[in-house]
């Protein structure tokens, strides 16, 4: 029977809590000693080491002053090196003779401490920059002043201690700094809703304030936009909720409200000209629609904006980037990519396709508004990435550099179908196979999901899918729910709160499609999905156990009742509805994975993976449900990683040592 009255696993919510990590440790030496014993272990991560530690990546990064920069990981370098290489030399073939400027692995080692690189932050026409350290792979950072230049953190330079910290330069001796600032200045979600000035040679303590939100916020967010001109403008991003932001000027004597709607993106500034998408209509412009206006109407009630690109049904805008002479959209029509270009003469708007290749993915591999060059990477579920440089203001793509294969693609082909969801919506799906497949029933099918927050699942070229998976007799299928953003903002929120259900009829539909289709049948078929896909796999679970034989759960939300008091959780109400109304509680009793729980004989035996360490996903919500179904006398297999963050893996041999165990448990249950 569901569960119901009080938690009585409460206890394992204590992150860190002796009890609860001997629980951990037991369940783990029980559920790894069935997974690497299993003969086929070994040789898979083997496999996956090797991906893992592959030099043939493409060294993606960004551009700045002249250099293009990446964080590189390999053998030698398990926690990563900072590189750089001058931008010409890089453009030229890909593989530039790098310099590097910063060693995660030496710092570590130096400083006796478990840290994982999380990015950094630096200010335009210097050497300096905000370093983010984290303890094991947390979202909460430690930021530190460090010097390209010297390749030493700066004596006496800025530091910010551990935080879920937000922080931005507005000149050479001064922060935007977003921290904890102690008692009542961190949201119900964990963030700061209090940015401060934070002045060189004085004390963190005594910055003093530039902008406060609400304690109800998600957070408040510093950043500076940069135009083509160079000129630059401090902002100021106010989440109210996951998808409603409120943005300010930050360069007056106080903050002006930036004339947007609360469902919007500011992708930077062009000649001007502020560029945004609007994931809702806007003052008679369509939602999904890229927009721009000149940057003196920030504070206009009506701006005069220009639609520069309005998707229709079946396309999306995945993504912006701004160079010196053009504004580009990476973007989709009906799950396949296309980039445009957007340039400006004057008065008068242009735009043009890049001509690239078909049916894969463009994203963006770097780009800066005050240079002409920029990347972007094209991809397919079977073709290797490649990098293009865009020249000539993007009216030219030139190939600069291909992965090779890291598995024999010549076997297999790549479809788009289309399921029916119970309210009639066609929900696409691709399959990877191989080209003489039976259609018997019997094959081997791994489906992955996400569906939430308007995150796309486009087509995307992946060694360890190839190599763990396709060649060892598998079928791979990616689904295109509702939740995600592959239509734009209209199909992320068509699962909005009590509308979820519809995002799991359509996973269902998927599910039913590839077993009438005779692609599979149930007992061929697992999942897997991770975070919110970890919700997913939870509900399809209790509500379809029939239709699968595995289901790899991976960082999951299970508790539906209380996910909005453990860590980040109060910032995505927005997403599931809130547990403390009435009405989305009762919504959220029907779906939620752990509380729905109950004796079943058709139920499968799931995997669930989760971290000690992450700080945004609770752990408690995967330890709680193993408890219960333990209780309840459900098979079940779990792994906590006592190290990684919200991925699961704070290095790479982690990483592969946890798609190593993913894999085994999938020939188990479905190719024995």
């Amino acid at each position: 029977m569901a569960m119901t009255g009080e938690d009585p696993y409460l206890w394992l919510e204590e992150v860190e809590g002796e009890r609860a990590l001997t629980w951990v440790r037991e369940h783990n030496e029980r559920s790894l000693g069935q997974l690497e014993g299993d003969p086929r272990f070994a040789q898979l991560h083997a496999d996956a080491l090797a991906l893992a530690n592959s030099s043939d990546r493409l060294p993606l990064g960004g551009i700045q002053e002249g250099y293009y920069y990446n964080f590189w990981q390999d053998e030698q370098h398990v926690r990563g090196i900072y590189r750089r290489a001058p931008l010409a030399e890089f453009a030229r073939d890909g593989a530039p003779r790098w310099e590097t400027v910063l060693d995660i692995d030496a710092i570590a080692a130096a400083e006796s401490a478990n840290w994982v690189f999380k990015g950094l932050d630096c200010l335009e026409g210097t050497t300096r920059c905000m370093v983010a350290l984290s303890d094991g792979g947390k979202d909460a950072v430690t930021y530190r002043e460090y010097d390209l230049a010297t390749r030493r953190f700066v004596q006496n330079g800025f530091v910010i201690p551990e935080a879920k910290t937000s922080v931005a330069w507005l000149d050479q001796n001064t922060l935007l700094v977003g921290t904890d600032w102690g008692e009542g200045t961190m949201t119900e979600s964990g963030y700061a809703f209090v940015l401060k000035r934070w002045t060189r040679g004085t004390p963190l303590s005594s910055a003093t304030e530039v902008i406060r939100g609400q304690a109800s916020d998600v957070g408040v967010f510093g950043g500076v936009l940069i135009d083509t001109d160079g000129a630059r403008l401090p902002i100021a991003f106010e989440a109210e909720n996951f998808f409603d932001t409120t943005y300010w000027r930050l360069d007056g004597a106080q903050p002006q409200r930036i004339s947007l709607p609360a469902k919007s993106n500011i992708q930077g500034l062009y000649q001007g000209q502020l560029v945004a998408t609007l994931n809702e209509a806007w003052q008679g412009h369509p939602q999904g629609a890229l927009i721009a206006y000149p940057l003196s109407d920030t504070g206009a009630e009506t701006p005069r904006v220009t639609v520069l690109f309005a998707p229709t049904e079946r396309q999306s805008i995945e993504g912006v980037a701004v160079t010196r002479d053009v504004i580009l959209v990476a973007g989709y029509e009906n799950v396949r990519g296309r980039l445009l270009r957007i340039a400006r003469s004057g008065d008068t708007w242009a735009t043009a396709d890049v001509e690239l290749p078909q049916n894969g993915s463009v994203t963006f591999a770097g780009s800066d508004p005050r240079e002409s060059a920029a990347f972007v990477v094209y991809e397919d579920y079977l073709t290797p990435d490649t990098l293009y440089a865009l020249e000539r203001g993007a009216t030219g793509a030139r190939a600069v550099r291909s992965l090779p294969a890291q598995f024999d693609a010549s076997p297999y082909i790549s479809e788009q179908y289309e399921a029916v969801s119970r309210d009639g919506t066609r929900v696409p799906y691709f399959v990877l196979r191989r080209r003489d497949m039976p259609f018997n029933g019997e094959n081997p099918t791994l489906l992955y999901a996400y569906g939430g927050f308007q995150v796309s699942m486009t087509p995307g070229y992946s060694p360890n899918v190839g190599k763990l998976w396709l060649d060892r007799g598998g079928v791979y299928v990616i689904a295109n729910i509702r939740g995600g953003g592959e239509f734009g903002p209209a199909w992320h929120q068509a699962g909005l709160r009590t509308n979820r259900q519809v995002i799991y009829d359509d996973f269902y539909a998927v599910e039913r499609d590839l077993v009438e289709r005779r692609i599979t049948s149930p007992r061929r078929l697992g999942i897997m999905g991770g975070s919110n896909g970890g919700l997913l796999m939870g509900v399809m679970l209790n509500q379809h156990p029939e239709m699968i034989n595995a289901a790899v759960v991976q960082v999951p939300l299970l508790d539906m009742l209380r996910f909005d008091q453990l860590l980040a959780g109060a910032s995505w109400v927005a997403e599931y509805g809130s547990p403390a109304d009435p009405e989305e509680r009762a919504f959220l009793e029907t779906i939620t994975p752990y509380q729905n729980l109950r004796q079943r004989d058709d139920f499968p035996l799931p995997f669930v993976l989760t971290s000690t360490k992450d700080d945004r996903v609770h752990p408690g919500h995967a330890r709680k449900y193993v408890a219960r179904m333990a209780e309840l006398g459900l098979p079940v297999l779990y792994y906590e990683n006592i190290d990684g963050g919200h991925s699961a893996a704070a290095n790479l041999n982690e990483a592969a040592r946890r798609r190593a165990l993913e894999y085994t448990y999938l020939m188990q249950r479905l190719m024995d």
